[in-house]
């Protein structure tokens, strides 16, 4: 089997690094008169994914997740992540070293109320903290008689010896038939927001949103296209590109400079300096503005207006060309899932698969549509316990041999029409019955939001109890949420939409979203079930309310041997069968005939 070429499954950390790379820290924040220093897993556009060179948090401490947080003092130190990483944590971390508190139950603003001394001071990265993020470390702070401090520079890239280099990725353009809309008309958009919000300007601080508006994509982060940079889009004028010029062919170039200036990055504070001596009024988005650039506007004069991101819902709710390209990316992409699914159950009963091979075989299948330009985020790919951990990542250490029971895989594509993310669970053998009850279950909340019909100005929070249902009434749960947006070949996690206890965002025709309950019995093996789902509209004769559902996008065989039919309604169990036609009508055209044969077994009517 050929090698997969978009992921490595080399361990990249390690527990032991914790103590020598605390031991250089708090050596460093003694040179700088500074009593502990918050270490947040971000970077300056507070992406969830982020290039090496921002990888501060596993640096120091070794955990790898997408989320987290730390704090050093001289004596103690802790490390804050949530519901998913409880395990993975442990298993990364030197715990003698760093306590493990939960992000949610415990944040760190409670931990400094409790840890940090009257008279201490804090350090922070300002360009690492968001506005609203960085008030809430102060008032901790403010209220125990201790004091909050930006540093001019990073602490850890003092100390970081051997920290790669800034990423410096090709600008590609995103070509107006995968976009839907050109770069010009949703400018135009924008300052005409920014008229009725009467701000005169937007400092766009989200790279995903800065992709979005000038049609470009890049390679500044592992599996998302992004190009990383800011912009100023004044509500008249010419809008200012901030990105480094290196990442810019002559062609490029000269395609991007219609649309706006493009200025090095260390040349945006003269940016901000001539906006806030012109007395502007300014916005920002804040979940991904720096404090140190919404300080940068007060000090020079002007006004910043701190609040949601309008532009992350301009391009969360997508156009017909996003919504075509993302049903043609599914087909494809279901069909690569199809021909794994086929091979897996050839092959996994022999006893010679292990998580890594079936990651690379799955990545093969997808390379042979001749389209993948990557994965969209490195495979969840857990045997047996492995499959218990949320977000688990296989390493070559980790790797385990896939033998009778459950195997989960989560994995996703980046194609130019789409971004692709799916899990299916399946079963190795003969399932037990506890098994067959809680993937069951998970389907039953499955099916509960794909059918799910509700008025217009619901949010996902509203529904998010709807997938938890059938788990809950034999008293079991689950600690991740049940849907995240997705972007138009952007990242595979997009917001402001999600289906969540947190999801306040009113869910509209055109946005995207992950459905994906699952169950994880720690220890021993986890399920989860994903599809892709759009919101589209619902008509209903004499209906008094705007009313929407789900569309399915996602189309691959759901495991029957791990279902108990007799727990199923007559109307899920309709769904199931319906749900599998469709995904034989829409993948086979893509199939060879070995995975045809298979797909019909796979999908039967039950």
């Amino acid at each position: 089997m050929s090698q997969a070429i978009f992921q490595s499954f080399e361990q990249k950390t390690k527990p032991s690094q914790g103590a020598p790379h605390l031991k250089a820290l708090r050596e460093e924040l003694k040179k700088r008169g500074l009593d502990g220093f918050v270490v947040p897993r971000t970077d300056e556009h507070q992406n969830e994914y982020v290039p090496a060179s921002s990888e501060r948090l596993m640096w120091l401490t070794g955990f790898a997740g997408s989320w987290g947080a730390a704090i050093v003092l001289a004596e103690k130190a802790a490390i804050f992540v949530d519901g998913r990483y409880t395990v993975q944590v442990r298993e990364q971390v030197d715990t003698s070293l760093f306590t493990p508190e939960h992000l949610i139950d415990h944040p760190p603003e409670q931990w400094i109320k409790k840890n940090v001394k009257a008279g201490m001071k804090i350090g922070f990265d300002p360009w690492l903290h968001t506005h609203e993020g960085t008030k809430r470390l102060e008032e901790a702070c403010t209220a125990i008689g201790a004091s909050l401090v930006a540093v001019d520079s990073n602490p850890i890239d003092a100390v970081w010896s051997d920290r790669p280099a800034i990423p410096l990725a090709p600008v590609t353009l995103h070509r107006p038939t995968y976009a839907g809309e050109e770069a010009e008309a949703k400018i135009k958009r924008i300052q005409s927001k920014l008229a009725d919000m009467k701000a005169d300007a937007v400092v766009i601080t989200d790279a995903h949103a800065v992709a979005w508006i000038f049609n470009i994509r890049g390679g500044d982060v592992g599996h998302t296209p992004l190009p990383l940079g800011f912009a100023i889009v004044p509500q008249q004028g010419k809008p200012e590109l901030f990105m480094d010029g290196r990442k810019f062919s002559n062609a490029t170039r000269d395609a991007v400079a219609n649309l706006a200036e493009i200025a090095e990055p260390s040349v945006l504070d003269v940016a901000l300096d001539r906006l806030g001596k012109a007395k502007a009024r300014v916005r920002f988005d804040g979940a991904t503005a720096a404090t140190r650039l919404v300080r940068k506007i007060e000090q020079a004069g002007g006004s910043a207006d701190v609040g949601t991101d309008f532009v992350a819902l301009m391009k969360a709710v997508k156009n017909k060309a996003e919504i075509e390209g993302s049903r043609a990316a599914h087909a494809r992409d279901g069909a690569a899932m199809s021909k794994f699914l086929a091979w897996f159950d050839r092959e996994a009963i022999k006893g010679h698969l292990t998580e890594i091979s079936a990651t690379e075989k799955l990545e093969e299948c997808r390379r042979d549509t001749g389209v993948l330009k990557d994965v969209s985020f490195p495979s969840i790919a857990g045997a047996g316990p492995n499959a218990a951990i949320p977000h688990y990542k296989v390493s070559v250490e980790s790797n385990r041999k896939i033998e009778k029971g459950i195997f989960l895989i989560d994995s996703g594509a980046q194609y130019e029409d789409g971004t692709t993310d799916i899990t299916r669970t399946m079963a190795v053998g003969s399932p037990t019955d506890e098994m067959k009850d809680r993937f069951t279950r998970v389907l039953k909340g499955h099916i509960a939001i794909a059918t799910a019909v509700f008025p217009k100005g619901t949010t996902g929070a509203q529904i998010d109890s709807f997938a938890r249902k059938p788990l809950w009434d034999v008293g079991l749960d689950f600690d991740h949420g049940t849907g995240h947006g997705i972007g138009s070949y952007l990242s595979v996690h997009e917001g402001p939409q999600r289906i969540a206890k947190t999801g306040v965002t009113p869910l509209e025709v055109g946005m995207m979203l992950s459905n994906e309950p699952g169950y994880y019995k720690a220890g021993h093996w986890g399920i989860r079930i994903e599809n892709l789902i759009l919101v589209e509209k619902r008509d209903f004769k004499n209906a008094e309310r705007e009313m929407f559902g789900f569309e399915t996008l996602s189309f691959a065989p759901i495991d029957l041997n791990l279902v108990d039919v007799s727990l199923l309604t007559v109307e899920e169990r309709a769904w199931l069968n319906e749900y599998h036609a469709k995904t034989r009508a829409i993948v086979s055209p893509y199939c060879d005939e070995e995975t045809k044969t298979w797909l019909e077994k796979a999908t039967r009517a039950i």
